[in-house]
């Protein structure tokens, strides 16, 4: 109980209001980076694992998990492919209208395009 009653007198110390005092122009940059978009994808992680679960169960014996195996090649291929449209549609240099998801590029031809928006 002391602990909580020493929380609470200290939750209550009232601080003097500081006035804020900007040191540098609260502007943004004219530029965004790219940093964010670049991260590790997965992808097909439950059909590798019921894969793994099936070599598992049967030493190991490809033979005995083809079924697993298509299912995964089938997973990866898909993705490629979604990940390459992806890549092509991201080097476009115009804009969709409408589209909620930009790209960092996209970005900035927005922000050289409305410099003072």
């Amino acid at each position: 109980m002391r602990i909580f009653s020493a929380l609470m007198l200290k939750r209550n110390v009232r601080q003097d209001n500081v006035p804020f005092q900007d040191i540098l122009p609260l502007k943004l940059k004219k530029r965004v980076s790219g940093k964010a978009t670049k991260g590790s994808e997965v992808c097909c992680l439950h059909e590798m694992s019921i894969l793994f679960a099936c070599f598992k169960a049967n030493d190991f014996n490809q033979s005995m998990c083809s079924k697993e195996i298509e299912s995964f090649q089938k997973c990866y291929t898909k993705f490629s492919s979604d990940r390459d449209k992806q890549r092509a549609r991201d080097a476009q240099k115009f804009l969709t209208p409408g589209e909620k998801n930009l790209t960092s590029k996209q970005l900035n031809i927005l922000l050289k395009r409305y410099p003072d928006a």
